[in-house]
């Protein structure tokens, strides 16, 4: 992505699903860069075949576009289907597994490395 357009999908209030699923993968990553603001991080992942996620050092929610399956989180296997929101905190081992060719998700990163700590 040249500078000039991620100064461009920085400042948009929309992005919608086409063009997510047309964004390009930057070199290492295995999901497009949307939008940012603040700590705020917004990607677009669409896994095929299996999902090789490694733990990430900030809090993560996903919201399924399409597709099912099941979702791994520290040892429990949970189903998913559209519109599905799921929670992944900082250092969590997790993944998409079983699931359909037609999975996408948007994803949002947040907060402090190490992740936001939950009130007593």
């Amino acid at each position: 992505m040249t500078a000039a357009i991620a100064r461009k999908v920085r400042a948009k209030a929309v992005t919608t699903l086409a063009e997510a699923r047309i964004a390009p993968l930057p070199p290492g990553r295995r999901s497009a860069e949307l939008f940012t603001h603040g700590s705020l991080e917004a990607r677009f992942y669409a896994p095929r075949g299996s999902d090789p996620q490694t733990p990430h050092t900030r809090d993560e929610v996903y919201v399924v576009v399409s597709g099912k399956g099941q979702f791994f989180r520290d040892g429990t296997r949970t189903p998913f289907g559209p519109g599905d929101l799921i929670f992944v905190a900082a250092g969590a081992e997790h993944r998409f597994e079983n699931f359909t060719d037609d999975l996408e998700v948007w994803v949002m990163f947040y907060g402090p490395e190490g992740g936001e700590t939950q009130a007593a």
